[in-house]
């Protein structure tokens, strides 16, 4: 009896070291099936509707199905949601911010989202009903300017970038009125909610106006701009954006290049007409 049980004993452990020794590891191939898997998954992305969305939806119908890319397209009316769906991996990437907003998001939501392409600029422009170019703006003339921290920074570099003021040195795209180094026509900055300025420009001899309430206004940054913020190196392009650690994403590195492709720098120009510009 002991030498029977001692048989099936010895038999029971044969099979289960053999059944151990039959699972072998995932092989590379099965692991880059997977990844081939995941990369055929559609891939969501944040928006809000423009021209994020119009741009988005462009690729999604002209380009994506060729570069086989399925896209699904969410849109936002707000700023903060796309970037904490993008955190939590509800979304696979956004489309609506210029990267001053996203890192100062990182830093006050503690999140970990990064830039993987500009994709377009929506241009600061300085407008005139009096003066037809800059060189006309007169001694003490009154400019208007958003009076918010982000756009009263551009507004003042883009009037330093065509020689109506200076700044102090290196002081970027923080810039406040304390940092107007040279002034030498002594005009008169008035700082303005951005969204009132286009109402105000009968009243100043100059104002500087974010492109959307251009738009708004009727008026044309491309036909009735003095001057514009130039798009390429500006740090207020708008970006594609991804959870860090998603960069080579394939469906992230597929649509990084559609968006920056010769189509949709045409169409951008042909749609927009100025009012949006490619930063690529």
């Amino acid at each position: 009896m002991r030498k029977l049980f001692g048989l099936v004993l010895a038999v029971g452990l044969s099979l289960g070291l053999a059944a151990c020794g039959s699972s072998p590891a995932p092989s590379s191939s099965d692991a880059t099936a997977s990844g081939a898997a995941a990369a055929s998954e559609p891939l969501k992305v944040g928006v809000t509707p423009v021209p994020h969305a119009e741009i988005m939806k462009f690729v999604a119908d002209k380009l994506a199905p060729a570069a086989g890319l399925k896209l699904e397209i969410v849109e936002f009316s707000d700023y903060v949601q796309p970037n904490l769906q993008l955190q939590d991996g509800q979304l696979g990437a956004n489309y609506f911010q210029h990267k001053p907003y996203l890192d100062d998001f990182n830093a006050s939501k503690g999140t970990k989202l990064t830039s993987v392409a500009s994709v377009h600029l929506e241009p600061l422009g300085l407008y005139s009903k009096k003066i037809k170019d800059v060189a006309s703006i007169g001694q003490g003339a009154t400019v208007a300017v958003p009076n918010d921290a982000t756009n009263l920074g551009r507004a003042l570099n883009l009037l330093a970038d065509n020689g109506v003021i200076t700044l102090k040195e290196g002081v970027g795209t923080a810039a406040t009125e304390r940092d107007v180094t040279g002034n030498p026509k002594q005009i008169k900055l008035q700082p303005l909610e951005a969204a009132q300025i286009p109402r105000s420009l009968e009243d100043v001899d100059a104002a500087v106006i974010n492109g959307n309430y251009a738009l708004e206004a009727s008026l044309s940054p491309s036909g009735d701009a003095l001057v514009l913020e130039k798009a390429e190196g500006n740090p207020y392009a708008n970006i594609l954006v991804v959870a860090e650690g998603h960069e080579s994403d394939p469906r992230i590195v597929t649509l990084s290049k559609l968006l920056t492709s010769p189509e949709v720098k045409q169409f951008i120009e042909d749609k927009y007409k100025g009012a949006v510009i490619p930063a690529f």
